[in-house]
């Protein structure tokens, strides 16, 4: 006899996208993005709960791998609903530096992101 499912979340990643597989802008997984401030009415589920991490409290922007991560969302959809808000106008990505690369310490959270969502 098998044991009971684990996974609680019974809703699959291709209908929090919509079916897309990949997003609209190009978020990465160590892209820092913020949350704009204002209304947001009419947002699904799960646009708010990444808002949601945005609380005033917490302050900060956050990596793409840190918000899948709390959200134990998979990596790729996580991408694309940022997108999705980024489209929005509801949150910003982060310009990044000038060599291109990303400084060592977003990519140490981002690291420790990914080990806490595996």
């Amino acid at each position: 006899m098998s044991r009971p499912r684990q996974d609680p979340d019974l809703v699959r990643p291709y209908v929090r996208t919509g079916g897309r597989t990949r997003p609209s802008k190009d978020v990465r997984l160590e892209s820092l993005v913020f949350a704009a401030t204002g209304t947001r009415p009419g947002l699904n589920p799960d646009a708010r709960r990444v808002l949601a991490l945005f609380a005033p409290s917490q302050g900060g922007g956050l990596s793409v791998a840190e918000i899948a991560s709390a959200l134990a969302l998979p990596p790729s959809t996580t991408r694309i609903l940022v997108a999705d808000l980024i489209g929005h106008g509801l949150m910003t990505l982060a310009q990044g530096q000038d060599d291109g690369r990303p400084p060592a310490s977003l990519i140490e959270r981002v690291l420790n992101g990914l080990r806490a969502h595996a």
